[in-house]
């Protein structure tokens, strides 16, 4: 559609006109979504980071606030450590855990407070040994 306005006829009659013989010829038949219902979320209000939401929906990500992705991984932590095969290795996922928390204790938060105070190194140890020794009674009391 290169043709140009005419001077003197109204944009609208004009533009009305353009789409009435586009469809004559043919022009809006088979396309893309052709029958298929409008997305979800036309009828909100503008956002200028649409398309990064609905990349990362699309992707399967998410972000979280500093403080809340922290304490996420002080959780995973905790369970990694109660799940790992030696007491070393408890011991380094808790204190790895523990220097992040303590570093976002004494900063402002950028997001909302972090609600975690460091673990206890030998209090997870303690409860690792606990669990180790209760899981390795249920395999005995299974065989």
């Amino acid at each position: 559609m290169t043709e140009r306005k005419p001077p003197g006829v109204p944009f609208e009659s004009w533009v009305d006109k353009q789409i009435r013989d586009a469809q004559r010829r043919g022009e809006f038949d088979r396309l893309p979504g052709a029958g298929e219902p409008l997305p979800p979320g036309l009828d909100s209000t503008y956002d200028e980071l649409w398309w990064v939401k609905r990349k990362m929906a699309r992707e399967g990500l998410a972000v979280l606030p500093p403080a809340l992705a922290l304490r996420k991984e002080a959780e995973d932590a905790l369970a990694a450590a109660y799940a790992a095969p030696s007491e070393r290795i408890v011991r380094k996922i808790i204190t790895d855990v523990n220097a992040k928390i303590r570093d976002m204790m004494f900063k402002p938060p950028p997001g909302p407070p972090l609600g975690k105070k460091p673990y206890d190194v030998e209090e997870v140890v303690r409860e690792w040994g606990r669990l180790r020794a209760a899981a390795k009674d249920a395999r005995v009391s299974d065989v």
